[in-house]
């Protein structure tokens, strides 16, 4: 069977460091002792407000990580022009709300289907590779393929809060034909948005699940464990949880 790997979202490291305008903690010391842990690639978010993962920071993370780069990013001019720039090795395309605490929902692909088509075929000419983070839905699959995506990233997050209402077996269910429907029809299938030590090994069984983005519970589990021992455990949980 095919491993599931994990890719860590380290932009509340510096959400931590922007509260006081210190310059720690470190995102490239925590990039570095994430993939000491054995994480499969580091994922940031560049939003246009900078609150927490900076242009600076992606510069110098992209001549430091040592395994891949996922730069998640909104449709914005400037923040696309940046990653043309940067060229890490995925995009990965959210919607974005100023004032949201966190990304609230996927990517309406036809709402934004022109902008889409563009972007994807620049990062094409750069060699980067295009993932569209999307609701567990026929539609919004379909219209992945249709715009050349590769890859989508299924968003978790209904699954997530239903799970603490104990409704979580609807939920479940969708992300799992939505995962061989979208695998069949040629993509690469990530997931990831609320993802945390109680609720992953459900979505790690999903074997048509290629990678799982996950950052605030392990940031936050890092306070108390240290962030080498919480990558650990997330990667051990997923481990069990696909070989059974």
């Amino acid at each position: 069977m095919q491993n599931l790997l994990l890719g860590v979202n380290i932009d509340h490291v510096a959400t931590l460091r922007n509260a006081r305008k210190t310059s720690y903690p470190d995102p490239i010391q925590a990039a570095y002792i994430v993939e000491q842990a054995g994480a499969d690639s580091i994922t940031l978010h560049l939003r246009e407000d900078e609150r927490h993962i900076s242009q600076r920071d992606v510069f110098l993370l992209r001549d430091t990580i040592q395994t891949k780069m996922n730069l998640e990013l909104s449709l914005n001019e400037r923040i696309l022009n940046i990653a043309y720039q940067v060229k890490p090795d995925f995009c990965c395309l959210v919607p974005e709300k100023r004032n949201e605490l966190t990304t609230e929902g996927g990517l309406n692909i036809l709402i934004h289907k022109k902008r889409i088509i563009s972007a994807i075929k620049e990062f094409n000419k750069l060699n980067i590779k295009t993932s569209l983070f999307i609701e567990p839905t026929f539609e919004q699959i379909e219209a992945a393929v249709s715009v050349g995506a590769s890859i989508i990233e299924l968003h978790t997050g209904s699954y997530a809060q239903k799970i603490i209402q104990k409704k979580e077996i609807k939920e479940l269910k969708k992300l799992q034909d939505m995962a061989i429907y979208a695998k069949k029809l040629g993509l690469v299938v990530n997931a990831g948005h609320g993802l945390d030590y109680h609720n992953v090994c459900a979505i790690a069984k999903i074997k048509e699940i290629n990678e799982l983005n996950i950052g605030h519970s392990i940031i936050s589990r890092a306070i108390f464990h240290g962030l080498h021992n919480a990558v650990k455990d997330m990667k051990y949980l997923m481990k069990e949880a696909r070989n059974t």
